[in-house]
């Protein structure tokens, strides 16, 4: 009994202390920043998938919304240092929020799909699409206002296509990651 008792502390302190770590390197890869433009290419990306996939849809979403309340609260986690409620209104806002949606896309696809190397290789190119149209469609709703100027076409050239092949790279090293890690991770 005294065993039982134990033991849902102890995995709910350990869920905190994951949560928190992954909450963590998100906000320390997202100052990895490489400005290309109005959209920056960071590494915020990678420890997303690195949360998913090692902590599961729960717990990793749970971190990738943390990480975003502590910036909307101003610490400096996002890129460039950003924080506040003006970087996620402003016009890379949509891919902060699209972290969430995808995460909660990957809680819902990854157990049906299963664990193995070409399921999760699945969630995680899912997990890709929803936060690039996130992040498209804000950039064209935020970023240009809106307006007739704004194409689709010019949007995705902007926000999408120079990012496909480091977001590929970026996802390849969280699988190995995961492979790597994830069995110590319970």
């Amino acid at each position: 009994m005294s065993t039982q008792v134990l033991a849902k502390p102890q995995s709910k302190v350990r869920d905190l202390c994951y949560i928190a770590l992954m909450a963590a390197l998100t906000a320390v890869c997202s100052w990895i920043t490489v400005p290309i433009g109005p959209v920056p290419f960071t590494m915020q990306t990678f420890a997303i998938s690195v949360a998913l996939l090692l902590l599961g849809g729960r717990r990793g979403t749970l971190s990738i919304v943390l990480y975003l309340c502590l910036g909307l609260v101003g610490l400096p986690v996002f890129s460039g240092f950003g924080a506040g409620p003006g970087v996620l209104l402003g016009a890379t806002g949509g891919y902060l929020v699209g972290f969430v949606a995808a995460g909660l896309v990957y809680w819902a696809v990854s157990p049906r799909v299963g664990s193995s190397l070409p399921a999760q290789t699945f969630c995680m190119l899912l997990v890709m699409v929803v936060n690039y149209a996130f992040g498209t469609v804000w950039f064209l709703k935020v970023y240009t206002g809106g307006g007739s100027a704004a194409t689709l076409a010019g949007a995705l050239a902007t926000c999408v296509v120079p990012f496909i092949l480091p977001g590929l790279v970026k996802m390849f090293l969280a699988l190995v990651v995961w492979k790597r890690v994830g069995p110590y991770v319970h």
